[in-house]
Order: C-alpha cells, then structure tokens, then sequence
C-alpha cells in the first residue's frame, strides 16, 4: 500500500502489477486508510511507506500487525534519513526494510521473500538497527528457554547479525534446508512470528549482544 500522487510509487505499482505471481490488491491515500484496506482485503503482504499521511507508518504498521492473530506481513519503505524509525517500526511488528532508492526488481524480490515468511533488511539498515540496539542495551531481562539447543542459539546469534540463511548455512557449513528447520523451530520455541522478531527478542533479551 502506498500513498497516491508519487511517480516513483506509481512506477512500483505498475512493476509490482506486471508480475505474474504478484496480484496488488490495493491502494491506500494514507495511513489510517491502509489499516482499513488490510482489514478488508486480508493481504499476503502490506508495503507501506514511514511517511504516511493522517496515521504515518509506524502506528499503521502497529495497528495492522495486531488487529489479527495472522496478520499479513509489513515490508516498510524508508530513507536514510528516516532509518531512525527501523527500530520502532521492527517492535511494531515490520517483516522488513527496502531503501526507497531500491530498483523496481528489488522491490517485487522483497515482496516474495516476505511473503514466503522471511524477514528483509538491507544491509545499511541492519547496520542501524544493530548500532541502536547497542545504545539502548538490553530492555528486558530473559533467558532462553532449557530446550533452545546450542546449534538453534548459534543460529540465532547469525540471524540477529542479519545474515541469510544461505549466509548462516555457509558459516555453520550447514545445509540451508537445516538452517531453515533450525529458524523455524527457534521460532516456535520462542513464541515469535518470523526472524525480524527474532533479531529484537534477541537483543532486547541480552541473548546476542551487538560486538558479539
């Protein structure tokens, strides 16, 4: 979803519709409208942009991701300017992060890799999100579950540093097959939806901490 009146949104809308495996359902004006939109239309995914006018992103983002017990995923448009929101927007409840300046191919590669159920984040953000959480410290205090094993923490511990699952397979000389099961199990044990939970849980908690 996306506000009208932007060319470069518009030059998305259209790439995004000329692919055959991705029907765009909707639009939204602003914010406040994008929550009623996904409400009624119960998309795979929702693009949404930080500046959203009436509600901006942020609380959109919030209020899609909770009015649901499967909610669809969040894949948010940001700046560099505006990275300061990555970190609110992941405790929101965003799958994902796409810099604006992201080629339309980009951009549809992000829509099916957040609809397959991973989390997406550039490099450059994830650089951000990590420097963020290094100031802020560990906000609550948790140990991990007795049934974690070594090889799900070691998983995590990648994971939080924003690596693939190729990248993870590739540093645990695991196949990715193994390291998707591992993801997926540490995400069962954990009670969370998908690894950008994965990444705040794992700093918010002092699981992984930033340097490790």
């Amino acid at each position: 979803m996306r506000p009208r009146g932007r060319d470069q949104a518009s030059l998305r809308y259209t790439f995004l519709s000329s692919q055959p495996d991705i029907d765009v359902v909707g639009e939204a004006a602003d914010g406040r409208q994008a929550v009623r939109r996904a409400a009624e239309l119960v998309p795979d995914v929702v693009l949404m942009d930080v500046r959203m006018p009436v509600m901006d992103g942020l609380e959109a983002t919030r209020a899609i991701v909770s009015a649901s017990t499967d909610p669809p995923k969040v894949l948010v448009l940001t700046t560099f300017d505006l990275d300061d929101y990555v970190y609110a927007a992941l405790r929101a409840g965003a799958s994902g992060f796409l810099l604006k300046d992201a080629s339309a191919e980009q951009l549809a590669e992000a829509v099916r890799v957040i609809a397959a159920g991973d989390a997406l984040l550039a490099p450059s953000v994830t650089r951000r999100l990590i420097a963020e959480f290094t100031r802020l410290g560990p906000r609550r205090s948790h140990s991990a579950p007795a049934d974690i094993t070594n090889r799900e923490a070691e998983v995590l511990t990648l994971v939080a540093e924003g690596l693939s699952n190729r990248e993870v397979a590739a540093r645990l000389v695991l196949s990715e097959h193994t390291v998707k099961t591992h993801v997926a199990r540490t995400l069962t044990k954990l009670g969370l939806r998908d690894r950008a939970q994965m990444i705040v849980y794992a700093y918010e908690t002092g699981l992984v901490r930033p340097g490790w």
